[in-house]
């Protein structure tokens, strides 16, 4: 029997690349075994047919950010593993427009960006990007984030007026917000970095009570077409 090997070592033996290169091939999409493309460079072969697709390239996978309607009541990300299985391949939106190859490594070591409230749907960001990250987590670039909130209940009179002057609930003064009706039961709701708690609480001092809610908004980028439960990547040139 042939010993097992590393993909990475057996295809630097058969195409005379580097070690590195090898894994550069692999993990970015390059390698078949079998007919199968594997992304790990640890996987174990022994005499199993190895291909070279056509066109590789031995780069390094940039870094990507992706876009997910977020479920109400859908289970946190609380690590790596929690993560990867929210943004699994079969959840990406099959009509997203970047047409990126999808990778193991696209779903992997994700720093979920703004997170969203257990009850709360809407936009989540996950990203690899140093930039993307600094970006939303940087206290001073604070980001307008939009709402579409579902209410019950009258309102005070002049209420929206009195949120986007700043108003006081429960002994804290709650950020301003810019507020307008949709329809009878709907809020359009627009405030920089909530905090949790801030928008169902900006309600409440008003007089009404929050059903449901929904981010469909941060900075420039909207949630627009993407479906409830999928994911898609930021485009080249979306920029929050």
């Amino acid at each position: 029997m042939t010993e097992p090997i590393r993909l990475s070592k057996r295809l630097a033996e058969l195409v005379g690349c580097s070690r590195r290169e090898a894994e550069l091939y692999i993990e970015g999409g390059w390698v078949q075994v079998d007919g199968q493309t594997v992304e790990a460079p640890y996987f174990k072969v022994q005499t199993q047919r190895i291909e070279l697709l056509p066109g590789a390239l031995a780069i390094e996978t940039p870094p990507v950010t992706l876009l997910m309607h977020k479920a109400a009541g859908q289970t946190p990300a609380i690590d790596s593993a929690s993560v990867q299985h929210m943004l699994g391949e079969a959840a990406r939106w099959p009509e997203d427009p970047t047409r990126s190859a999808p990778l193991q490594r696209h779903l992997a070591r994700h720093t979920e960006l703004l997170p969203l409230e257990p009850d709360m749907s809407g936009l989540l960001v996950f990203s690899q990007q140093r930039e993307v990250i600094r970006r939303l987590s940087d206290s001073r670039n604070k980001l307008e984030q939009e709402y579409i909130v579902e209410v019950a209940g009258e309102p005070e009179t002049n209420g929206l007026a009195l949120l986007d002057k700043g108003i006081g609930h429960r002994g804290r003064i709650l950020p301003r917000a810019k507020a307008s009706w949709q329809n009878e039961t709907r809020l359009r709701i627009v405030l920089k970095e909530p905090q949790p708690g801030d928008v169902r609480q900006l309600c409440e001092a008003i007089g009404l009570r929050v059903i449901a809610c929904k981010r469909i908004r941060i900075g420039r980028l909207s949630m627009a077409k993407l479906p409830l439960g999928n994911w898609r990547y930021l485009g080249e040139h979306e920029r929050f």
